[in-house]
């Protein structure tokens, strides 16, 4: 199928392009120095075999590092005149615009299968339960996508890197926080808000329990983000 070539000739690209500068390595050394002492010392304090710490605050990196992982993905194209050139292609805006966020989400997958090493680490040391940790991977994996397609949103706001990524930023920490205000709002509110949290949605998946509910709601989200990134590149278009 022509276009899911297309898109994959994209994504190939765009995920090369990755590790062919040294930006990657800076990102995922700085990602897993972090992560590491998160999963650490909580590891060690507690003395018990848990992976807690370790979920608990990647979510909160994720605030950070997503943004400054999509603030070049269209930014820089506008800028520098490349996406005229790649949308004069026989390519469709919806084709650059899920090569862009496949290849970032398997940079973000890389990112994450090397920290494996810490759930065998655990087990070795004590008895670990496996459900809430293929959970806890499975949900940042989701978590990973939403902020990865909320971020490549705000990359096709902008042609300044930097803008883009204050603009992910705060998106990605507003959907993290907002759930966090309930006791501020009304009970009905206090409901909607708490659905559109995503790190209430990761928690439930984090816990080893599955519920459709939950991936319905990840996959919502970037199907929203990515369609307002395609409308803000026809804008730029037009």
């Amino acid at each position: 199928m022509i276009f899911v070539r297309r898109t994959l000739s994209i994504a190939k690209r765009e995920f090369q392009s990755y590790f062919n500068s040294p930006i990657a390595y800076i990102v995922i050394g700085v990602f897993l120095l972090l992560s590491g002492w998160f999963f650490f010392t909580p590891l060690f304090l507690a003395g018990r075999s848990t992976l807690r710490g370790f979920f608990s605050f990647t979510p909160v990196l994720f605030i950070m590092f997503i943004p400054a992982i999509t603030m070049r993905l269209l930014a820089e194209e506008v800028k520098t005149g490349t996406l005229e050139w790649l949308t004069s292609m026989p390519l469709r805006d919806l084709e650059v615009v899920l090569g862009k966020f496949l290849a970032a989400l398997g940079f973000i997958a890389v990112a994450l299968a090397i920290t494996i090493p810490y759930p065998i680490s655990v087990d070795m040391i004590g008895a670990l339960d496996w459900g809430p940790v293929i959970g806890g991977y499975l949900g940042l994996l989701l978590l990973a996508g939403a902020f990865l397609a909320v971020g490549l949103f705000a990359s096709s706001l902008t042609e300044n890197q930097i803008v883009a990524f204050i603009i992910g930023v705060t998106f990605c920490f507003t959907l993290y926080m907002v759930d966090k205000v309930l006791f501020f709002l009304p009970e009905q509110l206090g409901a909607i808000f708490q659905y559109l949290s995503v790190d209430y949605h990761f928690r439930n998946i984090a816990r080893g329990v599955i519920d459709t509910r939950d991936i319905i709601f990840y996959f919502g989200l970037m199907i929203v983000a990515l369609f307002l990134t395609m409308e803000s590149l026809k804008r730029r278009h037009a």
